[in-house]
């Protein structure tokens, strides 16, 4: 802040010849003498910096960023009027209801005779006016859902590429890269320089994080982002308590670690990012892993599946070892003789009841033959022989139906 005095528009020397004539209303004036006349009279006994303590009523916010509200109290109001350049300072959000100190000075609206405070800046009683902002902001925020645990993302277990949004010459850079030079050599760091405090600071730390998020891929692939800057005062830290940078970070396509000043200090961008760190250290720290963790996790990794296939070649052992001491496999011709030889008794039982029933024929033939001999009746030979024939059609489909049913057990 600078040293130099509010301007007073009273302190200013008016040459002789450039001041006011005396006033005269000793006779008829019209409305805007009379709000000249009201004018004058304030300006000569009214001083030009006022400080007023009072509740807002009846806000409005213009289209034109410009604000109206009034002051009022227990018995009594003040309409006020705030140009949009100095609305756009104040840090906290104008409600009606809150109590507030208005400085300024008074002037007279002339298209309706009015007397107005002419607001220079507006703070909240009671309560620092980033401390309200903070306050109010976080409020929102959080009914919207941005800090809820569900939507936070994991960081990825081994990045191979970090992005840095920091000033490009604070302390917090110089941590970052040598922390990660220390414990991940292999990361490759990519650094977004912004500034950090001060007014456009928040603008560009936002618009580097969504040209982050857009542009990640044609960075060959940028795993997470990293956003902060060293410690300071509240003032010094704002920015990172901005909506504009809130919001970034909610929309982010990337995991971001959010670090910002020391353990104590906690900003709006913390609560929103996926992850916090306490420091620009802590954050590098927490981003990618110790060389000599990953060597840990690499051999922890090799020994597993080195485990892995032990087992399953173990196992696929113990299932041939079963497989080959079953009979059919251990001595695969055994079951082929065993139907050989079934199939050499088949034949001959079958020879065997041939050569009875063609016995049997050939004894009832020539029982056959004699009686015919005794008869001497031709037809009763005939008769005779045709059953010979008949006998013998049975006795071969009989073989044949025996020699199918063994192939069919054979193919089984």
């Amino acid at each position: 802040m600078s040293d130099r005095p509010t301007f007073d528009p009273t302190r200013i020397r008016v040459p002789p010849e450039e001041r006011s004539a005396p006033i005269d209303a000793s006779g008829p004036i019209t409305p805007s003498r009379l709000n000249e006349l009201i004018r004058a009279a304030l300006d000569r006994s009214i001083p030009s910096t006022l400080h007023v303590v009072g509740e807002i009523g009846n806000l409005t916010r213009a289209g034109s960023g410009h604000l109206y509200f009034t002051l009022k109290d227990a018995s009594a109001e003040i309409r006020c009027v705030m140009w949009r350049s100095a609305a756009a300072r104040v840090k906290f959000e104008p409600a009606t209801g809150l109590e507030v100190i208005a400085t300024g000075a008074l002037e007279v609206y002339a298209p309706r005779g009015a007397v107005q405070l002419l607001v220079r800046k507006l703070e909240p009683r009671g309560v620092g006016a980033l401390e309200l902002a903070f306050r109010q902001l976080r409020e929102r925020l959080e009914a919207e859902g941005l800090f809820d645990p569900a939507r936070k993302r994991p960081l990825p277990a081994y990045p191979r590429r970090i992005a840095v949004v920091t000033s490009p010459t604070g302390a917090a850079i110089r941590d970052i890269l040598q922390t990660l030079s220390r414990r991940s050599p292999f990361v490759e760091v990519f650094v977004f320089p912004v500034r950090v405090q001060g007014d456009g600071a928040a603008a560009e730390i936002a618009a580097a994080i969504r040209a982050l998020s857009r542009r990640a891929a044609d960075l060959g692939g940028v795993d997470l982002v990293i956003v902060g800057r060293g410690g300071g005062s509240l003032e010094d830290l704002w920015a990172f308590n901005e909506e504009v940078v809130a919001r970034a970070i909610a929309d982010c396509a990337l995991p971001v670690i959010s670090a910002v000043g020391h353990e104590v200090d906690v900003s709006i961008s913390d609560l929103v990012a996926d992850v916090r760190a306490a420091t620009p250290t802590a954050a590098a720290e927490l981003a990618a892993p110790h060389v000599d963790e990953l060597g840990i996790a690499i051999r922890n990794a090799a020994s597993r599946t080195a485990r892995g296939m032990r087992q399953r070649l173990d196992l696929a052992r113990h299932s041939l070892r079963l497989r080959t001491e079953r009979d059919v496999l251990l001595r695969p011709q055994r079951r082929f003789r065993q139907h050989a030889q079934w199939l050499d008794e088949t034949v001959l039982r079958l020879r065997g009841l041939l050569i009875d029933e063609l016995r049997s024929a050939r004894r009832r033939l020539s029982t056959s033959e004699a009686a015919i001999a005794r008869f001497g009746g031709g037809a009763s030979f005939a008769r005779a022989a045709r059953r010979v024939d008949e006998r013998v059609q049975r006795i071969q489909g009989s073989l044949a139906s025996s020699l199918n049913a063994f192939r069919t057990r054979l193919d089984g």
